[in-house]
């Protein structure tokens, strides 16, 4: 009934085993994978042909995480999974990136690639298992992909590189990188890091592209045993078409591409593709040509054109040589009421970037695969299609994005501070109002500039820089801060964000078959003086954390309380904690490990809430002032609530040093005193004193200690040292305690 097909490899040390011909038989190609004991089912197919009017590939990549797999059941009142979780999507743009550029020129045949995490062990991460299965059941479809692909994680740990660590280990790793390629070359790596150099962060993407060579090995066996047979692609030949459009159009785009303003340059190029299509693609010509064709092969000598002149003159497009970054404008505190923000301009790419401080309320709780874990920092990209000066659909945010928005996160994410030292949480937004190269790059610088703006202590400013690639045969030029056109026509959109100490974040794409050792060197070391430029830069707007929080800012203050009392202060239901937030204003955190954050704009409502869980949670200090307030006046004293929800009893001859007749002379409810407390009688009530405090400064005028007893008259003692009966006035006190 089954035809299967296995391959086994000690691969980090743990067993990776590929499987074909037992599930998903319908499928061009199907694998499952399994790695300790996470297993992945990865699917591809791809459609017999092309349909009508593409003129691209259509590639879908699709990685879901079901819940299943790790013996949970989904959050929320739905229970089952809905749509993709971030992590769904930053997986399938991962794997998406390296096995795109392997297909064959011109195939524009529908295809998907759907990945299915079926086991996760909460060790070994199933996305790295993901692209190698998705790698296999690409190579056994017979769809003509030029892989296989391998793919790896790098940890850093103790100044050693490890290969595909455990989970555990991670959190000890000041790496996470991952890297894919193929025997000869990397084609995509994606990467946080904890200020490494230029030379570890080379050195562990080489270590990785070395660490899964036996995977493709082992890909390669399992195909020799079970793949389908290659389907024929014949790319059609345009090599007339595009000798007749050179010499109709090719001296117009010469001259288009030396426009350094981007919507000229454009005006410019479209003038060019008309021209190509009224001679062309006339309508009743029997040797008119497709307009897509057309437009295939316009690109592709633009493409050409732009890359000759880079090449042979090391001028680009704009002008510039190859090294300079485009001019720089950072600008902070531009917005009044946010509590931190920043326009930053290079060039024709801008952003307005906006930080916001919250509390532990705020935090976002995330229900992974692995638990539900909170979340204190977040940054969130927006591309409105009015940066590039078109319309669009505006609506939730597309796998672009929110893979823009995280290679951000994690640029920025190694030089927040602790949460002891900096208890916010924080957001930030990058809105994208001009576009003209590596937006998500202005973003980093943005952030940084923003996040310091609102006081955030970061440990050294953050700035990132995109480079790319133009490779032709031996020849090559690394292009420093890339425009939009020389990402589109170029061959490389390779990404470095970091501080002046070390790299923070790399990402890198190849939209060839793949770069070696050398030319990444060069574009590391030529994106660090790119770098360091762009800081210095922002640094003559903001270069440190300001001192101050802003004025509309949440001031947070940490206390910590004995975790055996954290019930009473929540109380049943919350109605302790409730309580407290409600009368004072302030936002509550409590923390199992004891860790209580009290959060508001107005300082007295911070000290009043800390004042209250102080005194559910701890004892008042004997022969300590507090500030009080008067709540009842009674014939013998008046009751204070001096520490919280405390009230204590001020004896009428502890209320001033002279002799007070009648209390209601002296004190009334609502009178602000400040109160020592004495100490407790024998019934465990509590003693406070006025006389023995200055109520102008509250200076303790008996710090020895000494005070009258309480009565301070004949009532409270006998003439021979015996005790006296009882009378009504005493039994009256006692009632009202």
């Amino acid at each position: 009934m089954f035809e299967i097909h296995r391959e086994s490899i000690e691969w980090a040390g743990r067993t990776l085993t590929l499987e074909t011909g037992h599930v998903a038989r319908q499928a061009d190609g199907a694998v499952l994978a399994t790695y300790g004991d996470t297993t992945v089912l990865a699917t591809a197919v791809s459609a017999r042909s092309a349909k009508p009017g593409i003129d691209f590939f259509p590639l879908t990549v699709n990685y879901t995480e079901k819940y299943y797999a790790a013996g949970r059941i989904p959050g929320g009142y739905f229970k089952r999974e809905r749509g993709p979780t971030e992590k769904d999507t930053l997986t399938s743009r991962l794997i998406d990136r390296p096995i795109r550029p392997l297909f064959a020129d011109g195939y524009k045949n529908e295809t998907q690639v759907v990945i299915t995490v079926l086991s996760y062990d909460l060790e070994n991460d199933p996305d790295i298992l993901g692209m190698v299965a998705a790698s296999a059941a690409l190579t056994l479809s017979g769809a003509p992909f030029m892989g296989p692909i391998g793919g790896a994680r790098v940890g850093y740990i103790d100044g050693e590189y490890v290969l595909n660590p455990v989970a555990d280990r991670m959190g000890g790793s000041a790496l996470d990188l991952v890297v894919a390629g193929t025997q000869d070359a990397v084609l995509m790596v994606e990467s946080e890091a904890k200020e490494l150099s230029e030379d570890v962060m080379l050195g562990a993407v080489m270590f990785g592209h070395k660490g899964f060579q036996p995977v493709i090995d082992a890909i390669i066996r399992l195909a020799e045993k079970g793949a389908k047979e290659p389907r024929e692609h014949v790319v059609d030949d345009a090599s007339e078409l595009e000798g007749k459009l050179r010499a109709l159009v090719e001296a117009d785009l010469r001259d288009a591409y030396k426009i350094k303003a981007k919507a000229d340059r454009q005006d410019a190029v479209a003038a060019a593709k008309k021209k190509a299509v009224e001679a062309f693609c006339a309508e009743g010509d029997e040797n008119a040509v497709s307009p897509i064709k057309l437009g295939g092969v316009f690109k592709s000598l633009e493409a050409k054109i732009v890359r000759w002149g880079i090449l042979d003159d090391k001028i680009r497009i704009d002008g510039r040589d190859l090294t300079t970054v485009r001019p720089i404008l950072p600008e902070v505190g531009v917005l009044p009421r946010t509590h931190g923000s920043a326009i930053f301009t290079r060039g024709e790419t801008q952003a307005i970037v906006v930080a916001t401080l919250g509390t532990g309320e705020d935090e976002q709780f995330i229900d992974a695969l692995g638990g539900t874990y909170k979340e204190r920092f977040l940054l969130h990209y927006n591309f409105p299609p009015y940066s590039v000066g078109e319309t669009g659909r505006m609506g939730a945010p597309g796998r672009r994005e929110i893979g823009h928005g995280k290679l951000a996160w994690r640029a920025i994410h190694p030089m927040l501070p602790e949460v002891t030292e900096f208890p916010y949480t924080l957001r930030i937004v990058s809105e994208i109002t001009e576009s003209n190269g590596s937006s998500s790059m202005a973003s980093v610088c943005g952030a940084s500039l923003a996040a310091m703006d609102a006081g955030v202590p970061l440990k050294r400013p953050v700035a990132g820089i995109a480079m790319g690639l133009i490779l032709e045969g031996e020849k090559f030029a690394v292009l420093s801060d890339i425009l939009g056109d020389e990402d589109h026509l170029g061959d490389m959109d390779f990404k470095v964000a970091g501080t002046e100490a070390g790299v923070t974040a790399l990402q890198m794409d190849i939209k060839i078959a793949g770069i070696t050792e050398e030319i990444m060197k060069v574009a590391l070391d030529q994106a660090k003086g790119g770098r360091m430029h762009i800081l210095t830069e922002m640094a003559k707007a903001l270069s440190t954390g300001r001192a101050e929080l802003g004025e509309y800012a949440p001031r947070i203050e940490v206390i910590k309380i004995p975790t055996d009392k954290i019930r009473e202060v929540i109380g049943t239901g919350g109605k302790v904690i409730r309580e407290i937030v409600e009368k004072t204003g302030a936002k509550v955190n409590v923390e199992d490990d004891g860790t209580v954050k009290v959060a508001s704009s107005d300082g007295k409502a911070i000290t009043a809430a800390i004042n209250w869980i102080k005194s559910i949670a701890s004892d008042p200090e004997v022969g300590k002032v507090y500030d009080g307030t008067v709540v009842k006046v009674v014939e013998f004293g008046a009751f204070v609530n001096f520490f919280g929800a405390k009230d204590g009893l001020v004896h009428v001859s502890q209320i001033s040093p002279e002799r007070v007749a009648k209390v209601s002379d002296v004190l009334k409810e609502g009178d602000k005193v400040k109160v020592k407390l004495l100490g407790f009688d024998d019934r465990g009530k509590t003693r406070l004193s006025m006389k023995v405090v200055d109520q102008e400064t509250g200076e303790d005028l008996q710090p020895s200690g000494a005070e009258s007893e309480e009565g301070g008259s004949d009532e409270g003692r006998s003439g021979g040292g015996g005790r006296r009966e009882r009378g009504p006035r005493r039994r009256r006190e006692e009632a009202a305690e």
